[in-house]
């Protein structure tokens, strides 16, 4: 103030005197001020109030009162040469959120006058306390706010328009008349009034209303389950954010020396609060993001001429869309109640809504002639979230870094206040904040690609796969052929194949309901393709089981020829449910030693793996069990199936072209898996039923 008294002194015309008025008594029921505009003779002269304040100590001096009279504000702003002010700074303040009260409010209110209140916001945790040394305050600060107010001082001093009247009356009819101001990085400040705000969110609201109220009409009850179905993630994201983060907000006074650790290092809060909103952001989205999914699947389902490949990209990217979409109405909902009870930082709703829908219309609809949903294009996010970053990122930073000081004073009653209230305020206001921003982006970053940003898998670290061109004759029996010919993909690293199976692209269907019985293992969960199957093997290659010989005395005893068609590496399964032993009429003990046969799950399964001139041939003799002599037609009780007397794989270490291909389009962080049971790249599949 006295650096700008010597400034202003040194400059002629002005059409008004300028008054500095140095008082205290503030802390004691604001009596300076007080004093002045009821005793001084000077105070029935004064027509605008400018008031110097702090709520910490260093950074920039912003406005967080303006008004009741518009001319003030938008003087400043085009005068200013870093104008530094925001409107929601007021709406907290005038809320009573902050428990405080500055001389603008006896300027405003006793005095009838109206003005601008400037305060220093950072290291507000030292407000009030011994540490709120003069060191803290860089030149820098005073520089800012020296050179703001200088350009302003002689502005209003020149000019013959100051405000007249009393502020409280205009107060009245704020409605209308009042200013909503924010500054873009200090720069530059936007200054418009309430009666243009109003007819500006009235607008986007009705227009934005009737967009979805056409669009619902023409998507009819898909569409509008789909909203529905969106929406829910946008809630689920805002429980479960908000939950986490409270949670831990909770806990915290449990587990620390002190109940607020981050006052002294705000940025803290960034993993003690943050990190768990977002990870609950995340999980709520996505939980919404696979309902939808789900609905999305029977909708598509009745569309027959998309192959089940295509539907299932069609739906993971219209859910995308949809989630996207439920952003905006998110935004329009905060808008429209803001419009209704006047908040006027309600532009932060509009700055929100208005470029990522109109990005989504120019990139996503206009630009976009198919009518098949395609990926949500980057260009959509970076245009949408441009405006609304730059406008408010610095607004959040700065009211969570004045929040995080305040728990210094939180306690005004000491000890009547739960330790872990004012965890649960910030906690509560990052969630917030995180759900109200990234809504966007999640609709691009939801939880199943969030957690991909770290690969699981390298080329060097690999998922273990199996790709197996698979001929099934299983159940046939003496030449009767209904051969089955498809190619299977699996993993025995746990987690779906989705992900490959989109880069593989090669009409790979995947799920749990085709259990392949691989004789060694069974696959529950598997993709397989029917689709060029036919090419690189031939009938001449399935393995026979042919029983030449079976007689019913006091034993029963069957003889069964087994040759595997040149293959030498098999794998065949005995039933021991119903046999009791077993022997190979030849070289039997170089494949099973005699003596009591085990047996796990109610089989015996021998492997076999040869040379270039191991026999392929085998004869079989087969003991059965005497309690089976009178039927030999047990069925299984438990799942109602009948079980095979015998089951053969033979393997053959050969490519078929549909295989090769599958192979060739395997994604670098997939690696084939061998082992003593793994099939080879062709393995046939045949089977001896009990009652054969």
């Amino acid at each position: 103030m006295l650096e700008l008294a010597r400034g202003i002194s040194q400059w002629a015309g002005f059409k008004h005197a300028v008054i500095f008025l140095f008082n205290t008594g503030e802390e004691e029921g604001l009596n300076g001020a007080h004093s002045f505009v009821t005793q001084h003779p000077w105070n029935e002269t004064v027509r605008m109030a400018i008031d110097l304040e702090a709520m910490g100590i260093g950074g920039k001096s912003g406005i967080f009162q303006a008004g009741p009279h518009p001319w003030a504000i938008e003087n400043f702003a085009s005068v200013a040469k870093y104008p530094s002010g925001q409107i929601i700074a007021q709406d907290f303040f005038s809320s009573g959120a902050i428990k405080s009260a500055t001389d603008f409010q006896i300027y405003k209110e006793v005095a009838g006058l109206s003005g601008l209140d400037f305060a220093y916001t950072d290291n507000s945790a030292v407000y009030h306390t011994k540490n709120d040394k003069l060191e803290l305050l860089k030149p820098g600060s005073l520089q800012h706010l020296g050179e703001n107010m200088l350009s302003f001082l002689i502005h209003s001093a020149a000019s013959p328009h100051l405000p007249k009247g009393n502020a409280m009356e205009q107060e009245e009819n704020k409605g209308q008349n009042a200013a909503i101001f924010f500054d873009i990085l200090g720069t530059y400040m936007v200054v418009f009034r309430q009666n243009f705000a109003n007819m500006l969110y009235n607008s986007v609201i009705i227009q934005s209303l009737l967009i979805w109220i056409t669009s619902l009409l023409m998507g009819g009850y898909p569409a509008a389950v789909s909203l529905a179905l969106s929406c829910l993630s946008i809630i689920l994201m805002w429980i479960l954010a908000l939950g986490f983060s409270v949670l831990i907000a909770f806990i915290l006074p449990l587990v620390s020396s002190s109940p607020v650790p981050y006052v002294a290092n705000p940025w803290l809060v960034v993993g003690l609060f943050a990190a768990p909103a977002l990870l609950g952001a995340l999980t709520g989205q996505h939980l919404g993001y696979l309902f939808l999914q789900t609905y999305l699947s029977t909708v598509y389902s009745k569309r027959k001429l998309l192959s089940p490949a295509v539907q299932a990209d069609l739906i993971k990217l219209e859910s995308e869309r949809w989630i996207y979409k439920a952003g905006s109405v998110q935004w329009l909902i905060l808008l429209a109640m803001g419009n209704y009870y006047k908040i006027r930082s309600s532009y932060l709703a509009l700055v929100w809504l208005v470029p990522p829908t109109f990005a989504y219309g120019l990139l996503e609809a206009t630009l976009s002639p198919a009518r098949l949903p395609k990926p949500l294009k980057l260009a959509t996010l970076l245009m949408g979230l441009a405006v609304p970053i730059l406008i408010s990122a610095g607004i959040f930073i700065q009211l969570a870094g004045t929040v995080i000081g305040t728990m210094v004073r939180f306690d005004r009653n000491p000890g009547s206040t739960p330790e872990w209230l004012g965890n649960v305020i910030i906690a509560a206001f990052i969630a917030a904040v995180i759900c109200l921003t990234l809504v966007y982006l999640l609709s691009y970053v939801h939880l199943s690609v969030f957690l991909g940003i770290v690969p699981p898998f390298t080329e060097d670290t690999a998922r273990a796969v199996n790709v197996v061109h698979v001929v099934d004759t299983t159940g046939i029996f003496e030449g009767k052929r209904d051969i089955s010919s498809y190619v299977s993909l699996f993993s025995t690293t746990p987690g779906k194949l989705n992900k490959e199976v989109e880069q593989i692209k090669e009409g790979l269907n995947c799920g749990r309901n085709k259990v392949v019985d691989f004789v060694a293992f069974s696959v529950k969960y598997g993709c397989w393709t029917y689709d060029d199957t036919e090419d690189g093997w031939s009938e001449s290659d399935i393995p026979l089981l042919h029983v030449y010989r079976d007689v019913k005395k006091k034993a029963r005893i069957t003889r069964v020829s087994v040759d595997t068609k040149g293959s030498i590496r098999w794998v065949l399964a005995i039933n021991t449910e119903e046999i009791e032993d077993f022997r190979f009429e030849d070289n039997s003990e170089e494949l099973v030693q005699s003596g009591i046969k085990s047996g796990v799950d109610g089989w015996h399964i021998i492997q076999f793996s040869g040379g270039k001139h191991s026999p392929t041939i085998f004869n079989l003799t087969l003991i059965w069990k005497s309690e089976f002599m009178q039927s030999a037609h047990k069925v299984d009780g438990q799942r109602g199936e009948q079980r095979p007397l015998l089951k053969l794989r033979t393997d053959w270490n050969r490519l078929t072209p549909k295989t090769e291909m599958v192979l060739e389009k395997l994604p670098s962080w997939c690696s084939l898996f061998g082992k003593s049971t793994s099939p080879h790249t062709l393995a046939f599949l045949t089977s001896l039923p009990v009652d054969f």
